[in-house]
This record gives structure tokens, sequence and C-alpha cells, in this order.
């Protein structure tokens, strides 16, 4: 096997073991968790450091495997809806990332693109999910949940996700100039 392989396999499980494990610093006040959003970080930074290859399956499983785990989020609707958002992140941001010069504002222009595909995603979801048993999920709800809550959050990925990929460069880590198809 080559490094690159073994060293974005084994990234990829710690970001998915922080996946599992962050949202237990939030999670005896939900309200918090779901403006605070823990599960998203791991996500993103597998997508940007691994590849969307690489993060897309492991956003996918992170939700399904905490509810089937530790029961939060429910699987119905949320862990499925969170599932595909999450999906939704890993492809855009790693896409994007991968196909850019490596920059800051490449990198604001990868997140914020994620962003806003994840919750459109989500948002569809849901109210697929939710109309399956009858109930609706109006635009309102839409933006309460996608937006409105998740102010926190969007704000300390916006800050927190390219100091650590600025200090990831800085330290060598991560080359400046990677391929797309093969970050580290």
């Amino acid at each position: 096997m080559k490094k690159g392989f073994v060293l974005r396999l084994t990234l990829t499980a710690l970001f998915f073991a922080l996946g599992m494990v962050l949202p237990f610093l939030t999670g005896q006040i939900p309200q918090i968790g779901n403006m605070v959003l823990p599960m998203h970080l791991p996500v993103f930074f597998c997508a940007l450091i691994c590849g969307w290859q690489w993060g897309l399956p492991m956003a996918f499983l992170l939700p399904l495997l905490r509810s089937l785990i530790f029961t939060m989020p429910p699987m119905y609707p949320n862990a499925i809806a969170m599932a595909f958002e999450l999906m939704t992140y890993a492809l855009v941001a790693g896409l994007i990332y991968s196909k850019s010069r490596r920059s800051g504002l490449s990198l604001y222009i990868s997140l914020i693109s994620a962003m806003l595909a994840g919750r459109i995603v989500w948002g569809i979801l849901q109210a697929m999910l939710l109309g399956v048993k009858g109930n609706t999920f109006t635009f309102s709800a839409f933006i309460a949940g996608a937006i409105k809550n998740a102010v926190p959050g969007i704000i300390i990925q916006l800050i927190l996700i390219p100091a650590v990929m600025l200090l990831l460069y800085k330290t060598g880590f991560l080359p400046i100039e990677a391929k797309s198809d093969n970050r580290i």
C-alpha cells in the first residue's frame, strides 16, 4: 500500500471518531448542539485534507452510525437528512477545493458553497421525510433550522477551519500546491 493511502485512511478514521465524540461536548443541551454543529467540523476537515472521495462516505455514515449507537441524532428524520447534508458538504467542499489553488479565498468559496448546498439538500430531505408521515416542513422551519439556529456553528466553522488549515500549511503537514487527487 502507498503511504498516502494509509495516511488518508488513518485520518479519515480519526475524523470519523471525532465526529462520533464531539457531540458529547454539547449533548447535555441539544439546543446548543444544534447551534454549534459539532459533527460538521470533522466532515469539512476530512474532505479538505483527505479529499471528497474519503470525506463523502465518512460524512454519510457518521450521523447514521451515531444514531444507531447513541440514538442521537434520532434516525428519522434527523440522522437520515443529516447523512445527505454532511455528504453534500464533503462532496462540494472537497471537490471545489481540490480544483482550486490553495488560498484563503478558495477555502472560503469551498466552505460557503458547501454550506449552502448542504443546507438545501437538508431542507429537501426534511420536507420529503416529514411529508411521508403527513407532516409539513415549511419554509420558515427551513430558515430556522438551516440558518437562524445554525449561525453560531457557521461562524465557528468559518473561523476555525481556515485557521486550522493555515496552521497545517504553515507546519508543512499539507503542501501548498497539492494535486487534486492526492492531497497528502
